[in-house]
């Protein structure tokens, strides 16, 4: 069973350059403007991925501008992490940095094991496969949370 969408949603992983930025761009595209959509990272040391660009692209989901940051830097940029209903965790220690910051303020926490896919795949086209699995999985676990609304 679908829940409601939720008023504003924080995707986070380690970098903010493959994980996140997809899911923040595909749950975007999948749900509109319903819902304030943010990513961030434990760090924000790397670009967005190339691989992340190209297989979102294939679907119609724009990530070439993204500017990777870290939970510092969003809430330097004016994104307070309690003002976010909801944060959803791609990577083990994000999920254990999320919940540790969020201890103080009532919101849910959830975690999505993705794959990464960044050491995966020794050619171009199995790099992109591997970055194509990543993607599919956001893509259902977002409809498994909140429904399917491509017709």
């Amino acid at each position: 069973m679908t829940k409601p969408l939720p008023q504003s949603v924080l995707f986070c992983c380690d970098h903010n350059a493959v994980r996140s930025p997809m899911a923040e761009g595909i749950m975007k595209k999948l749900f509109g403007t319903e819902t304030y959509v943010q990513s961030a990272g434990l760090k924000d040391d790397l670009e967005i991925d190339g691989f992340a660009i190209a297989v979102c692209h294939e679907m119609d989901v724009e990530l070439a501008r993204h500017q990777s940051r870290s939970f510092e830097e969003m809430e330097q940029l004016g994104d307070q992490l309690s003002s976010f209903d909801m944060v959803i965790a791609l990577s083990p220690a994000s999920y254990a940095r999320a919940q540790e910051l969020t201890k103080v303020f009532h919101m849910d926490v959830l975690f999505w094991d993705t794959s990464d896919p960044t050491s995966q795949g020794e050619t171009r086209e199995a790099k992109l496969d591997a970055y194509r699995k990543t993607r599919d999985e956001i893509v259902t676990q977002l409809i498994a949370q909140w429904g399917d609304t491509r017709s």
